[in-house]
């Protein structure tokens, strides 16, 4: 049977979760160079502020380096201030034409740190993905009620979102997996 309008947009808001925990995912510093590490970094130039991605070029020429090659040469010490300024902890230099951020290992109890954030993100995922299948549950309920959906295609639809959300929460659970992976390798 194809899929109702209300488990199209359960796996949108599912979908979107997911998106959201991978993008934050990419945010946390694991002591290996990643080129999404500054993707929250904001800089105030030209008189509104921008991420660095939209200033310049972030390489990862090295495991443990980041290289931001600016595109107009005279904000690369604004640059430098915002990522300095930046909840990452990061100490970059730069020679006048780009900036080199060397990626410091994390001690073991950094990545325990790390390990406990990223498992609360994951459970804040898990919650917002069982929010999009208590609200489609919510939907098929009040059109059965209303006579628009036959109590068995209600009850086989109820099936099909809980089908995806435990797709969804798996997903979840593999991101996390990997991200902890990453965080505890030395």
């Amino acid at each position: 049977m194809a899929s109702t309008e209300r488990e199209e947009e359960a796996r949108a808001k599912m979908e979107k979760a997911l998106e959201a925990l991978r993008h934050e995912f990419g945010a946390i510093r694991t002591g290996r160079a990643s080129v999404s590490l500054l993707d929250m970094v904001d800089v105030e130039v030209y008189g509104t502020k921008m991420k660095v991605n939209q200033l310049a070029t972030v390489t990862a020429p090295e495991p443990r380096l980041l290289m931001v090659t600016p595109w107009d040469k005279g904000q690369i010490g604004v640059i430098e201030k915002a990522i300095i300024a930046s909840p990452l902890e990061l100490t970059p230099s730069n020679d006048g034409k780009a900036i080199r951020i060397p990626i410091p290992q994390p001690t073991e109890e950094r990545r325990k740190e790390l390990v406990k954030m990223v498992k609360k993100l994951a459970e804040e995922s898990r919650v917002s993905i069982r929010n999009a299948r208590r609200h489609a549950i919510e939907a098929v309920k009040k059109a059965q009620k209303a006579g628009d959906v036959p109590e068995d295609d209600a009850h086989r639809e109820q099936e099909r979102l809980q089908e995806l959300t435990d797709q969804y929460i798996e997903k979840v659970d593999e991101a996390l997996k990997h991200k902890e992976e990453e965080i505890m390798e030395v």
